[in-house]
């Protein structure tokens, strides 16, 4: 089979005597072995044989099997959530004094890790305006390891140039570490750019209904196992029922991202203009200040459409209170369109010059565009508007 969407329907964990047709749930904590002999096998890593299920399990091994395939990596780690992801993937390669070059716009719970938690480690961090990419240059250090990139970004809906990035990192001899969960492999895949991984909270699009956590990074089979042997002893690991949840999924995963990509480009489309907005953000709409670089490197706009409402904390607040068929929570690539505000909520622990320098204007709307009718998502936000 040539097409990877083919191959992450077809793939499965080898069917036991009773042939089954979709792969069953292993939900124990660990496994049997026959001897002594084949025990240590295992822990010597001789034999690839199951020990455990926070270190392995068939049905999180299929799950990271699909993903890979997706994104053309070497090998994956599945965790618990894609904060867990997030963290996994930092602190496996970092240590006291080393320093982090990072875009600013990022999600705030990997804000406050850079912020809060890393300064007692003694691991510094920089931002760089992802608009003003040279700023980068600048900012490097001899201490800097990592240059970790969300794009589009998280909520701005920044676009950063994956093949500037690529550059970057190797000309600085740095890692690059991508969070491509706004954009899922099915429309951009950061290692073909030079990432050296790329990190997902499935909890989004993977999953898409809203149902289970779980994360999952990507990359270079060597990065890999380092970040397998700091998550075996931490212990951030996916259990096997959301990995199962989450491998079926997959297999609907390009149908339901290109509906979110159609709806969303419609909404951004009709709601540029409106009066009642300072302006309107989408990859794929012309006036996107990144327009060019997203046509370059993504398949489409991806679900997620920010706007700014005239009137700033005050409207904002009154807008999601008008929504009727729209949801608000702090979710997002769920098949049903839900409405979060940043400024106060996502993205509160930030001060308000921190949310300015980021885009996170105070009447900043972020939809996470559905799969309901496009009109019936429109008619909600334009009655919501008035």
């Amino acid at each position: 089979m040539k097409n990877k969407q083919s191959k992450v329907i077809r793939t499965q964990t080898e069917r036991s005597q009773h042939k089954e047709h979709s792969t069953p749930l292993f939900l124990t904590s660990s496994f049997v072995f026959d001897s002594a002999e084949d025990l240590k096998a295992a822990f010597d890593e001789t034999d690839d044989a199951f020990i455990y299920s926070r270190y392995s399990n068939p049905n999180t091994n299929e799950f990271i099997d699909k993903v890979c395939m997706l994104e053309g990596a070497e090998a994956g780690f599945a965790t618990a959530s894609g904060m867990s992801a997030v963290f996994a993937s930092l602190m496996t390669f970092l240590s006291s004094g080393d320093h982090v070059l990072s875009c600013a716009s990022i999600f705030g719970a990997t804000h406050t890790i850079l912020h809060k938690y890393f300064p007692k480690w003694g691991i510094s961090y920089s931002y760089f305006d992802a608009n003003k990419p040279e700023e980068a240059e600048r900012l490097v250090t001899p201490k800097t390891k990592i240059l970790f990139l969300e794009t589009p970004t998280n909520p701005a809906i920044e676009v950063i140039d994956l093949e500037w990035a690529g550059k970057f990192a190797k000309k600085h001899n740095l890692l690059l570490l991508v969070d491509n969960c706004f954009a899922t492999p099915i429309l951009q895949r950061p290692i073909e750019y030079g990432a050296h991984l790329s990190i997902h909270s499935a909890t989004k699009y993977m999953d898409g209904q809203g149902r289970v956590l779980g994360g999952i990074v990507v990359g270079k089979k060597e990065l890999i196992k380092e970040i397998y042997l700091f998550s075996r002893v931490s212990g951030p690991s996916l259990s096997p029922f959301n990995a199962w949840v989450l491998s079926k999924s997959l297999e609907t995963l390009s149908l339901r991202v290109e509906r979110h990509c159609e709806n969303a480009l419609y909404v951004a489309e009709k709601l540029e203009g409106n009066k009642s907005l300072d302006f309107v953000r989408y990859p794929f709409l012309k006036s996107h200040p990144h327009f060019a670089i997203a046509k370059k490197q993504m398949s489409a706009g991806g679900g997620i459409v920010t706007f700014s409402l005239k009137g700033g904390y005050k409207a904002g607040s009154k807008f999601m209170n008008k929504l009727k068929m729209i949801k608000i929570s702090p979710n997002l690539g769920d098949s049903r369109s839900i409405a979060t505000h940043p400024a106060s909520s996502t993205h509160c622990k930030l001060s308000e010059e921190e949310r300015m320098k980021v885009g996170i204007t105070p009447g900043l709307i972020r939809i996470s565009v559905g799969l309901e009718n496009k009109d019936d998502i429109l008619e909600d936000i334009l009655q919501a508007l008035k």
